[in-house]
């Protein structure tokens, strides 16, 4: 049987906020087709079932829910002519490059000139986590729960336990609310709440929620149905049980990198993304890597600034006007668990809006920042926002500007 193959001068692999705003500035501009393929009935991502405001702040200047945040990224995707097609799941390559799809209505390949992955991120859930006990009901991650609630109605519980205090912890309790469900804990390892203090602070109190630093959930207890938790405070090692029906695992992301590692792409052992560089290039040709795939996790619209970002770099590719990406590796050094982009050439174009973006391991409120490339500073940068676990933390890609092309891997740590 002869499967069918097409071939759109650019293919994306994921219709979330990253893969639709690259497929509208592309389609917008570009003399070719652009293809979305996504293994979802819908297209938007994880903001379609995320029924709170807070999107859109930074790439539409407005302040909106998450299922209106996905409609208009995917109105404007569709207006400026792009092909999206749900249902449609990448399964690999062929061996000259052409990817592998499956969907209701059957097996076909795509061949295009360029291709962006744009598959996003995913919360661990408990099994990656290894926390023991009881296997009950009633256990989820932030994405399952918001499914449930929002896509099929489902009711949950009605006293929750939130493993994580980042922002997406929040949206748990908010999609918790939503279906009636009081949030009674929410457990973080870090010694302060992984968000914004005031974000916290009137969080707890609209929740009517404790907000536990230095504290992990070590057993999950309940048989048929969970009935607590065993949690452990990390400063003194004394247990109690927390009595709840539901658990929330909120965070701890990792990329949905499978197609990336399938097709032998280098992937950062920091992020566990593809390795890309400032363009957002991976180091195979005519392949480009977007989003939360690269930098687990951004927000909704710092993502989709990703989708704008590469647009024209893949314009450029589609040109013959590009270079081959290359460069210097960029790795975290104290203070950082992953910085991104992985790499970078001296004198090249810099990353989305001229950031790098690093997800700290410590709270620092006034943090300076140095850049060291064979044990010499390079850089040194101090920020008036504060870097802190649990959220991305921005710094100006100037301070890479002392890097010389000859030189070894630069680092990027938090100043004594």
């Amino acid at each position: 049987m002869t499967i069918p193959i097409r071939t759109p001068t650019v293919a994306i692999v994921g219709a979330g906020p990253s893969g639709l705003a690259a497929a509208a500035d592309l389609a917008r501009t570009l003399k070719g087709d652009v293809l979305v393929l996504d293994r979802e009935a819908e297209p938007g991502g994880i903001p379609r079932h995320c029924f709170h405001p807070g999107y859109g702040i930074r790439d539409l200047r407005r302040f909106t829910s998450g299922p209106r945040y996905a409609r208009i990224l995917t109105d404007r995707a569709v207006s400026a002519g792009a092909d999206i097609v749900t249902r449609a799941m990448v399964t690999g390559w062929t061996p000259d490059g052409a990817l592998e799809v499956t969907s209701p209505s059957g097996r076909f390949m795509v061949a295009a000139r360029a291709t962006i992955l744009a598959t996003g991120a995913r919360e661990r859930p408990r099994t990656a986590r290894r926390i023991p006990g009881d296997r009950p009901a009633g256990v989820y991650t932030t994405g399952q729960l918001q499914n449930l609630v929002h896509l099929h109605h489902e009711k949950v519980g009605t006293r929750a336990v939130i493993v994580g205090s980042e922002l997406v912890s929040w949206s748990a309790a908010l999609t918790l609310r939503h279906a009636g469900c009081r949030t009674v804990l929410m457990a973080t390892e870090y010694p302060a709440p992984d968000v914004y203090r005031l974000f916290s602070t009137f969080g707890g109190i609209f929740f009517r929620t404790r907000v536990a630093t230095r504290t992990r959930v070590v057993r999950v207890l309940g048989r048929g149905r969970v009935s607590g938790v065993e949690v452990e405070d990390t400063a003194t090692g004394v247990r109690t049980v927390v009595d709840c029906d539901t658990v929330v695992f909120s965070g701890d992301w990792i990329p949905d990198h499978e197609l990336a590692r399938s097709a032998g792409i280098a992937v950062d052992p920091h992020t566990l993304g593809p390795s890309v560089d400032t363009r957002l290039r991976t180091e195979r040709d005519g392949v480009f890597a977007i989003g939360n795939l690269v930098h687990p996790v951004d927000t909704a619209d710092g993502a989709a600034l990703d989708g704008t970002h590469v647009a024209p770099h893949v314009l450029r590719h589609l040109e013959g006007v590009s270079p081959r990406a290359g460069g210097l590796d960029l790795t975290p050094g104290r203070g950082f668990r992953w910085v991104s982009p992985s790499r970078f050439t001296p004198g090249d174009a810099g990353p989305a809006r001229g950031f790098l973006l690093l997800w700290p391991d410590e709270l620092r409120n006034r943090p300076t920042v140095v850049a060291r490339q064979d044990g010499r500073e390079i850089g040194r940068v101090r920020t008036w926002w504060p870097a802190a676990p649990g959220r991305v933390f921005r710094v100006p890609y100037p301070l890479l500007h002392g890097a010389t092309a000859t030189g070894g891997p630069v680092s990027v740590e938090l100043a004594d």
